[in-house]
């Protein structure tokens, strides 16, 4: 791992990082696997979690191991289908989920590394979930659609079936590196334990080092986040960061000031800066407690993305940014560094919902704070 702290000053030989008139510099850059695409899906949220796993599997054994996205993709539809039909249809049900629904499906369900489960049929070279999630918007739908008429006791085992047929059967037991495994055997040999991750995040209609679950769409398993007031939430980040944890991020990126094919995102102080600051430094807007709240509650943020922060940077001026991790892949001609996101600590004050960690990566005090 190669880790430079915060307010200490970059050595000749650092590596620093061209895109257009931005200059970046590595101030903390910590293990991570090598950045792949969700390709044609919408679980963001499973590919950023388990990139978060590796690092943390980095951290906790040294070892890298490749984890399956898809596995958790697989355990956790089950839940959001059964959200949605006792709901009677009065849910989400996307593909959309969030961190804490992969760190509650690790706690049932364990881990695989993805030779075990890949989600892919042996014709298949990407992951598309257009037709399996038709299938089954269409199966739920119909469960809670028939009004007067008792609902089958078939349904679970009819969901099952489908996510078998298109992702795989959940493995009982597999060979790794020459060990037998279950998929709870194998998450202890990581030594992920789920009961250590806690999410944050920072809003003021709720009371500060409380925990309070969060009304978004894709929340669908009423995962609570604990409240930080905005400032202490990001020192909070840049804490756990130098000492080595990363976090899972999520986030909006609906903005055009979030450019993966830049690899940048800022929040420009003038609106006429939004197209120039992709290309060059500008004058970045001091984000209030009160206008990211009034920017959520506008609907102008909202949880469309989740990634995972790996570092920090530094521009030529000395302006902190987030080394993010995408799932939009490496091409060249659609991302810029490599897959990586250079977001601004401006750009993340306002437009992140929440981050996951490691409870440990938060200073004592804080933790106290939320009786952690």
């Amino acid at each position: 791992m190669k880790k430079l702290y915060l307010g200490i000053l970059l050595s000749i030989g650092a590596l620093t990082v061209h895109a257009q008139n931005h200059e970046f510099q590595e101030v903390i850059s910590i293990d991570c696997l090598p950045v792949i695409s969700q390709d044609k899906t919408g679980t963001c949220w499973s590919f950023s979690t388990s990139s978060f796993l590796e690092s943390e599997i980095i951290r906790l054994t040294g070892k890298k191991i490749d984890l399956s996205e898809m596995y958790q993709v697989r355990t956790t539809y089950p839940k959001k289908a059964e959200n949605f039909i006792m709901r009677q249809g009065k849910a989400q049900f996307s593909e959309g989920g969030l961190s804490h629904d992969v760190i509650k499906s690790v706690a049932s369900n364990g881990l695989v590394p993805v030779a075990v489960y890949s989600g892919l049929s042996e014709e298949e070279k990407i992951h598309n979930h257009a037709e399996l999630v038709a299938v089954l918007e269409g199966m739920v739908n119909t469960y809670v659609s028939n009004p007067g008429k008792q609902l089958s006791n078939h349904w679970k085992s009819a969901i099952d079936a489908v996510l078998d047929v298109y992702l795989g059967e959940i493995p009982n037991s597999f060979t790794y590196e020459g060990q037998t495994y279950t998929p709870k055997s194998f998450m202890e040999m990581t030594k992920i334990e789920p009961s250590n991750y806690v999410t944050l995040t920072s809003f003021t209609h709720q009371p500060y080092y409380t925990s309070f679950i969060l009304n978004i769409p894709d929340n669908f398993s009423n995962g609570s986040m604990y409240n930080l007031p905005l400032d202490e939430w990001i020192a909070a980040i840049n804490y756990a960061l130098e000492k080595g944890y990363t976090l899972a991020l999520d986030c909006d990126v609906s903005e055009s000031t979030f450019s993966a094919k830049n690899g940048i995102a800022f929040v420009p102080e003038k609106t006429e800066d939004k197209e120039k600051g992709l290309k060059e430094l500008v004058t970045e807007k001091k984000i209030t407690p009160q206008f990211r709240q009034e920017e959520f509650e506008n609907y102008n943020t909202t949880d469309d993305h989740l990634m995972h922060i790996v570092g920090i940077m530094k521009d030529q001026n000395g302006t902190l940014y987030y080394k993010v991790k995408n799932s939009w892949g490496t091409d060249e001609k659609k991302v810029k560094n490599g897959g990586f996101v250079y977001m601004s600590q401006a750009y993340l004050k306002l437009k992140a919902i929440s981050v996951l960690l490691h409870k440990d990566g938060i200073d004592k005090k804080t933790k106290k704070n939320l009786g952690l």
